[in-house]
């Protein structure tokens, strides 16, 4: 799920697109599963999922890339600027919800 690497952390997500709201549901084989109140067409639903993860992780926008699967439902985003054990204590209360 979560993959330490030089330049930061990879996240690997798996997004469902048009919901009502943004909003984080489970996991699934080893993915983040993710609600985008976006639709998928012209970078909309990536752009709300690095709105959506900078705002959850209270970290700024440039430090949430999509690294991988820009037109596809899973992605692997890269997050930098905290600490792998801050982001699996903020993803751990979340999924707790979840549960």
């Amino acid at each position: 799920m979560f993959q330490p690497t030089d330049q930061g952390i990879l996240i690997k997500i798996k997004v469902i697109p048009n919901a009502s709201k943004s909003e984080v549901i489970g996991l699934e084989n080893d993915e983040i599963k993710i609600r985008l109140a976006a639709v998928p067409e012209k970078g909309e639903a990536n752009d709300e999922l690095i709105r959506f993860l900078a705002k959850m992780l209270s970290i700024g926008k440039s430090n949430v890339t999509i690294v991988r699967g820009h037109k596809s439902r899973h992605k692997q985003a890269g997050v930098a600027g905290i600490s792998l054990e801050s982001m699996q204590t903020i993803f751990q209360k979340i999924l707790e919800k979840c549960y």
